[in-house]
């Protein structure tokens, strides 16, 4: 089986799961879509275009390890609004990758994309063009959020999800939005979640990763690992960190990642006097992630919304308590107080009290390590691959 996979990047969930399901398949051809204006960000004087430079060619993909039938390419394109904003692009995209497979006269059998815009839409495209059989993965914002902006937005998106013969969303609750509010069939759709490189991100001892890491060993280290955007709900940590400190004063938080919101949030920080007890610490490469997760005794993610973080499970897969929001599948994947603790989204008191609780509480990280074993890249391979299987074979009991 050959299987085209269209997505925004190649790497941390994309990467995950395109070379689990890999092993399953003949040949994957994988096209991620490129914006040239990333590469000329840093030259440009408008701080509006400062955030788009994380999408850089350099950025985008992630080759490391890639198996021999994974084949990456990269389409590039110039424009000034963002995939999310833009309504146009959907089918700018869709030509692009039409003629670049003319020209290097790719082969497949099945496309798959990953979110219904812009490569979902592309996707309904070239599979009406090519007459191959589509699944669309719907993550997150793209169902519950980006349809909902405008009529011109729910025609596009409806119009990918139609067009699929098989959607895959990460959680019970996207299900939810897809089959109430944009009218898919329960039957058309599977859940499957997220997950995690078992390889990758695995126990390792705590005082060796703060070793490496230059972190002090008698600090309790909370981390949050999330692109600095107001989804990720980051004033609201650091809000509840100012009453943390009050109950202990042990505590250090570490963010990491980066993003248009990076000076509000040092600001935040000094007007807080938070100096000595959050570090934002930037972007670290996926590879490092694991080191910072064993450095941790506690993960926090306060979303204001999700889809299904491949973050928790990577914190899972460690085998670090999780505290988070109420949101998306969060509390789909946290069922037990055995592997972390929930507050309802914006909400810094609770916050800061289920992170008082946590810290002190005797977790058995084994248990959560082997609870987060359902979740491995492996097992969501399978369950894709079973969908691909159904659809091909669907589709050719139609066609005879």
């Amino acid at each position: 089986m050959k299987v085209l996979t269209i997505a925004p990047h190649y790497h941390t969930f994309v990467k995950g799961s395109v070379e689990s399901i890999s092993k399953h398949l003949d040949v994957v051809t994988v096209i991620a879509h490129h914006n040239y204006l990333s590469e000329l960000a840093r030259y440009l004087p408008f701080p509006y275009f400062r955030h788009v430079e994380k999408f850089s060619k350099s950025r985008l993909v992630d080759l490391t390890g890639r198996p021999k039938n994974v084949k990456v390419h990269i389409v590039s394109m110039l424009y000034l609004i963002p995939d999310g904003r833009n309504p146009n692009l959907g089918g700018k995209l869709a030509r692009k990758l039409e003629k670049f497979i003319q020209e290097n006269k790719i082969e497949f059998d099945l496309i798959h994309a990953h979110f219904t815009w812009p490569s979902g839409y592309a996707a309904a495209r070239l599979s009406k063009e090519f007459n191959v059989p589509l699944v669309i993965t719907a993550h997150g914002y793209d169902v519950y959020d980006l349809p909902f902006r405008s009529r011109e937005w729910f025609r596009k998106v409806k119009f990918a999800l139609d067009s699929a013969d098989h959607v895959i969303t990460v959680s019970k609750s996207n299900f939810v939005i897809l089959v109430e509010k944009l009218g898919i069939a329960e039957n058309k759709i599977s859940i499957i979640p997220n997950g995690f490189d078992s390889n990758l991100f695995r126990p390792m001892d705590k005082a060796l990763a703060r070793k490496q890491l230059n972190l002090p060993q008698d600090k309790k280290v909370v981390l949050n690992v999330a692109n600095l955007v107001p989804i990720k709900g980051h004033k609201y940590l650091i809000e509840a960190i100012k009453n943390v400190v009050k109950g202990r004063e042990d505590i250090m938080l570490i963010i990491v990642g980066d993003g248009p919101l990076r000076k509000d949030l040092e600001k935040q920080i000094n007007k807080l006097n938070l100096e000595s007890y959050v570090k934002l610490v930037g972007a670290k490469p996926h590879h490092e992630i694991p080191l910072w997760i064993n450095a941790a005794d506690l993960f926090v993610l306060p979303s204001l919304s999700e889809g299904n973080p491949t973050v928790m499970f990577e914190a899972l897969g460690v085998g670090l308590p999780f505290v988070g929001a109420t949101v998306g599948g969060i509390p789909e994947i946290i069922t037990s107080e055995d592997y972390g603790l929930l507050c309802p989204p914006k909400d810094p008191h609770c916050l800061a009290e289920k992170i008082l609780i946590a810290l002190d509480k005797e977790w058995d990280r084994d248990k959560i390590r082997k609870y987060a074993e359902q979740f491995t890249w492996e097992n969501i391979a399978r369950q894709t691959f079973k969908v691909y299987k159904q659809i091909l074979k669907r589709r050719n009991l139609h066609e005879r």
